[in-house]
């Protein structure tokens, strides 16, 4: 049963299609929107992922906590449970609502807009961000990342 749940990711992918596993969606390379919560207290923001190979292994991870600490004032960070694949590039302009990652292996959220030097790959922007950087504050922060 896994050989055909596998062949059947592998088809729908390769051709376009949506899977999902263990309940996580996959997307295609044929405009499927893949979609994500973050959830901060009582807070719930939408979240858009990018159509990537990095996007595609987070989704794989969820429902997934973490314990994400303030850097800078601008952004929560965490190391996420394993690496994820990369294509890091210089975006420039940050915005608030980025969901990045940075090396391979550290989920990065920003939650004000700035100008940076750093090689990130994106994995999404949060759809509506005007209450996010209350949510996540100055402090370190749980936040949960699901389908649901």
């Amino acid at each position: 049963m896994r050989s055909a749940r596998l062949g059947l990711l592998t088809v729908m992918l390769v051709l376009g299609g949506y899977a999902t596993i263990n309940g996580a969606a996959l997307a295609s390379s044929k405009g499927e929107k893949m979609a994500m919560w973050m959830t901060v207290g009582e807070q719930h923001f939408a979240i858009t992922l990018a159509d990537n190979a990095a996007a595609r292994a987070f989704v794989t991870l969820l429902p997934l906590t973490l314990e994400m600490s303030d850097l800078n004032r601008n952004e929560k960070y965490a190391p996420l449970p394993q690496a994820l694949p990369a294509e890091a590039s210089k975006p420039g302009a940050i915005r608030n609502g980025d969901l990045m990652l940075y090396g391979t292996d550290t989920l990065v959220v920003f939650y004000t807009n700035f100008n940076s030097t750093y090689a990130y790959t994106r994995l999404g922007q949060v759809d509506a961000t005007a209450k996010l950087a209350q949510a996540l504050g100055r402090r370190d922060v749980q936040v949960t990342f699901s389908q649901h």
